[in-house]
């Protein structure tokens, strides 16, 4: 079995503030009995409690009643989240509001979704309804928790499901307070729950539960490629959205000063803790030197501080052992001839001494069949590449296992729309990136994962259709037809 990682001792998970170091709360461990006792708690608020039954109306009164709730608890929420994950405050905030926005989207999404009535071929009408699936299971990462939590956690309810909800061990702080939210905000005791401890352990069981209809998870390709094995076996869906290498790709006629500020923007935001992270950059190589010079530049000006700090543009990493992953990573890049042109280390100082700290770091030098360029390092890493033109690009762009996202600079429409075609992903920004939006699907392609979440079939994810025959019938049925 692999060491445990340092957020768990004996039967509690241990929060620690990245910036510091100080433990920020405990939470206990899931045993395998209480895993059994809360499927089956689950199933009994799903047929006892009327939810799945409620008019959808009345279900969207309740998802409403918790966007008021996580409304009026953003401050502290949003500060426990910066001090659970290390994400700069402000960046907390707004995830805060994308998980009010999400619980208020749909519940209108919820009393207005429409199915089918069929085309009629025969003495019948026939229309479609949707059924939920029961108990589903939602596994969250600890990168953006109370964002993650509520694009899952909504919609899933909305679609009538009792919800176990399992966060990373990294950030178990979130879950708890949103499930707490939800049951004073109205939702029946038992339609969400929170399962809490490591993966490999309690959220393998959680998935291999013969008493779990659907899986909807957020993570990391080796772990989502064993969730699907395990879906599959048990012959379940599963929403699987996973890695990326993401290309962000600068052409000769971009504007340069937004193209610049949103490649930076788009690797060193999050502290690159991300999964639509720009972390390869393509650029057409008339300019390769300039936009490289350029984005060393800011990336040396960036302000990397304590999440609360003012001004901060980059806080620590989530943990000191994913700090440790990423100086490997990097580590590496040297080992493959990949030149470092900027960071590559641990900052150093008295302010930084105590805190989960990495530096901005950019790579040049490194051909895409490395490994730097085709694994995800998941931190605050740039890897620089030239293209010649379109046909190269799209070869090298499109030459990873990944196709999660992708963004585009020119000032051409009908070159953005040829190169926005041709990348494989499941996202293509053009002169913008990293933008999402509840009510526009989001998915990878490839090794990037299957399904959508958000949008209206987000709901429609967690829901059966059954298809509806009411017979219009003058004479009896025959054997014979």
């Amino acid at each position: 079995m692999d060491a445990l990682p340092p957020s768990i001792q004996g039967d509690e998970l241990i929060s620690t503030d990245p910036a510091t170091g100080e433990v920020v709360g405990r939470v206990r461990v899931t045993t395998p009995a209480d895993l059994d006792a809360m499927v089956e708690r689950g199933w009994q608020a799903f047929h006892q409690s009327g939810w799945k039954s409620l008019l959808p109306h009345r279900r969207a009164l309740v998802l409403q009643a918790i966007a008021d709730g996580i409304a009026a608890e953003k401050e502290a929420l949003a500060t426990l989240q910066m001090r659970d994950n290390g994400k700069p405050l402000a960046e907390c905030r707004g995830m805060v509001e994308s998980a009010i926005g999400t619980f208020r989207y749909y519940a209108g999404v919820c009393e207005t979704i429409e199915t089918d009535v069929t085309p009629q071929r025969g003495d019948y009408v026939s229309f479609t309804v949707l059924e939920p699936y029961g108990v589903v299971a939602c596994i969250t990462p600890w990168n953006s928790p109370i964002m993650n939590d509520a694009t899952k956690v909504a919609p899933a309810l909305a679609a009538g499901n009792a919800v176990l909800l399992k966060p990373s061990e990294d950030s178990p702080l979130l879950a708890p307070e949103l499930a707490r939210i939800a049951l004073k905000a109205g939702l029946p005791e038992g339609m969400l729950q929170v399962v809490q401890g490591r993966g490999a352990e309690i959220g393998a069981a959680l998935v291999a539960h013969p008493g779990v209809r659907m899986v909807s998870f957020t993570g990391g390709t080796t772990t989502g490629r064993a969730i699907g094995r395990t879906c599959g076996d048990k012959l379940i869906p599963a929403a699987l959205e996973l890695g990326g290498k993401s290309p962000h790709v600068v052409f000769a006629d971009a504007d340069l000063d937004h193209a610049v500020a949103a490649v930076v923007a788009g690797i060193f935001g999050s502290a690159g803790q991300s999964c639509v992270a720009g972390s390869r950059l393509f650029v057409e190589a008339p300019i390769y030197d300039e936009v490289v010079k350029r984005v060393i530049e800011r990336a040396k000006t960036l302000r990397v501080a304590a999440p609360d700090a003012d001004g901060v543009e980059m806080g620590p990493l989530a943990s000191f052992h994913h700090r440790e992953r990423v100086i490997r990573f990097v580590d590496r890049a040297r080992s493959e001839g990949g030149n470092i042109l900027c960071g590559g280390a641990v900052p150093e100082g008295a302010d930084y001494a105590r805190g989960a700290y990495y530096l901005p770091t950019v790579i040049d030098g490194l051909p895409t069949e490395s490994l730097t360029c085709q694994e995800e390092a998941f931190g605050p890493v740039l890897v620089c590449l030239p293209f010649r033109d379109e046909a190269d690009l799209i070869a090298q762009g499109n030459a990873t296992a990944f196709g999660l996202a992708c963004g585009i600079w020119t000032e051409s429409f009908k070159r953005g729309w040829r190169v926005g075609r041709a990348l494989e992903a499941g996202s293509v920004w053009i002169n913008t990136y990293k933008q999402s939006v509840t009510t526009t699907p989001f998915g990878g392609f490839k090794n990037s994962g299957i399904g959508r979440e958000k949008g209206i079939d987000g709901l429609r994810l967690y829901a059966q259709v059954k298809s509806m025959y009411f017979g219009l019938h003058e004479q009896p049925l025959s054997v014979a037809r």
